[in-house]
């Protein structure tokens, strides 16, 4: 079965180099306008902090400071709260597959009373802003309801509200979906429980959809600025994003350190997009669904 698409057959067989022409302009286009702010970010560490507060912008530095890197990861301590947010967002990646993962699976295969109207409730909350969300959130975190215990500085203010993803439970759901019931009575025939069904069966062929949720995790939580600013007050203990900006409005740092810093910040998640990147467009497209 053929696909279709916006320009028919007939009309690429008749322009073919204009069409090559146009698509060739709109991805240089869409190249430039995602590289250019990591370009502008990079180069302008090593520029001068004069160069840099002049009004007209160079686009190549009129002289290259490498060292500015070096100056930046001592003076900003950046290696602490790299560990910091690591800290988080591995600890958050763990939270969030566990509970999700287990949602999922239970209104996927289990299929208790009201799954789809707590499933719509879950589906209802992507609907709300996360700023709406803030202040009730942290008024959970600061004083945990029955328990009265104060989270505030603790790597738990942040594991725990994000350990369940309406977003995430819904995508994996759609997954465990399409994996064959007759798969799972085999495997209770032979004497497995549910929490075996999970581990043995629906786990291994989840691999693509756990390889996405998983990525999304590590960036949401690395790249997450508001709630770890309202939430983690102690310096020590905040990430790479909280502490940079706290720098940088106390005035501590001169821009091109700053640029340096925020370069440096920034390395991390490149490389995990770059290194996974066809295991997200696969894990995407597993779980779409076939015309």
């Amino acid at each position: 079965m053929s696909q279709r698409s916006l320009i028919s057959d007939s009309e690429l067989q008749r322009r073919p180099v204009l069409y090559r022409v146009v698509l060739t302009v709109l991805a240089l286009l869409f190249v430039a306008l995602f590289v250019f702010p990591l370009y502008w970010m990079v180069t302008g560490a090593v520029k001068t902090p004069v160069e840099l507060a002049q009004p007209v912008p160079t686009l190549v530095p009129h002289s290259w400071h490498p060292e500015t890197y070096v100056d930046a990861w001592r003076k900003l301590d950046i290696g602490r709260y790299l560990f910091n947010t690591a800290f988080y967002a591995i600890g958050g990646w763990l939270f969030q597959l566990t509970v999700d993962v287990a949602a999922a699976y239970a209104l996927s295969k289990l299929r208790p009373r009201f799954g789809n109207l707590v499933l719509g409730g879950m589906l209802a909350s992507l609907m709300l802003p996360a700023a709406a969300l803030l202040v009730p959130s942290y008024l959970t975190v600061a004083d945990v309801p029955l328990l009265h215990v104060n989270l505030l500085n603790t790597p738990w203010a942040l594991w725990l509200p994000g350990a369940a993803n309406a977003f995430n439970i819904y995508v994996l759901k759609r997954f465990f979906d399409q994996i064959p019931d007759e798969l799972l009575d085999s495997a209770g025939i032979d004497g497995a429980g549910r929490l075996r069904m999970l581990w043995h069966v629906v786990l291994p062929l989840s691999r693509p959809v756990l390889a996405v949720v998983s990525i999304f995790a590590i960036i949401g939580a690395w790249k997450d600025f508001l709630w770890p600013l309202l939430v983690l007050q102690d310096p020590s203990t905040q990430t790479v994003s909280v502490a940079l900006s706290r720098l940088a409005f106390n005035g501590y740092v001169t821009p091109n350190e700053m640029f340096a810093g925020l370069a440096i910040a920034s390395i991390p998640m490149v490389v995990v997009f770059a290194v996974f990147q066809r295991s997200i467009l696969s894990g995407l497209s597993a779980g779409a669904l076939k015309g």
